[in-house]
């Protein structure tokens, strides 16, 4: 038995489990460590990605647990945390239990898990699509999980900056994600081939950007830096300019 053709399923299985105990803490009233967990399957995201090429360990069960990998630690999991933080913005307090809330609340608690299902089309679709190898069409789930992730990190930090953070607004923000999730919107690529500014001028902005968003705001300027990268994928996709 070669072990080193394991590697890469190892570490995916590492990032399902993250994933789930991301949803339990979550839904336990704990999304400082449901937080930290999706950061963590985010590595291990890129870590089985990262062996598979340096291993050669390709396969077919890899491709397929790393999509379910995926749905998990960042369709579900960041849908739980949505969904916490809407209740706790109607109640102020996390531990407030679900089944004495108004029906309309209960509702409006439960909507983010819409965003499940969006996640499930996305990583359907990309496993079909043939024109993903080199941009993205759609925004992908593990930048919609990180930006959830990195948001209710700041959020938890700094709870008086985010007094705008409604449900209502919550629920925009994850109807927003649900369109990009499927959309087709070219995502410019982040790989950098070469030094050249002409050719990476985007990369060298938005890692310009990065440096000094979590520099100010820490890990919660993560979703700063994803905000600007969605924002200017569908301006040039408005503008027809192609990366």
């Amino acid at each position: 038995m070669n072990i080193k053709q394991h590697i890469p399923n190892f570490l995916t299985c590492l990032n399902v489990l993250c994933g789930a105990l991301a949803i339990f803490f979550a839904i336990q009233a704990r999304i400082d460590i449901a937080i930290w967990l999706i950061f963590a399957a985010s590595v291990l995201d890129f870590g089985d990605g990262f062996a598979a090429r340096a291993l050669k360990a390709y396969s077919e069960i890899g491709k397929e647990m790393d999509s379910l990998a995926d749905l998990i630690s960042f369709g579900v999991a960041p849908a739980a945390i949505w969904s916490s933080i809407a209740k706790f913005q109607f109640t102020g307090d996390f531990t407030t239990d679900f089944n004495t809330l108004p029906l309309v609340q209960q509702i409006l608690i439960l909507a983010p898990f819409v965003m499940v299902a969006f996640a499930a089309l996305r990583l359907a679709k990309f496993n079909v699509d043939t024109r993903q190898t080199e941009n993205f069409l759609g925004l992908t789930t593990t930048a919609t999980g990180i930006f959830t992730a990195s948001l209710a990190y700041k959020f938890l930090q700094t709870p008086e900056w985010f007094n705008w953070l409604s449900p209502a607004v919550i629920l925009i923000f994850v109807a927003f994600f649900c369109i990009m999730l499927v959309s087709e919107v070219p995502m410019f690529s982040l790989k950098v081939k070469n030094m050249k500014w002409a050719d990476n001028k985007e990369r060298f902005i938005l890692l310009a950007i990065a440096i000094a968003a979590v520099s100010l705001f820490g890990f919660g300027g993560i979703a700063v830096v994803i905000l600007y990268y969605i924002v200017v994928s569908i301006a040039k996709w408005l503008l027809g300019i192609k990366s």
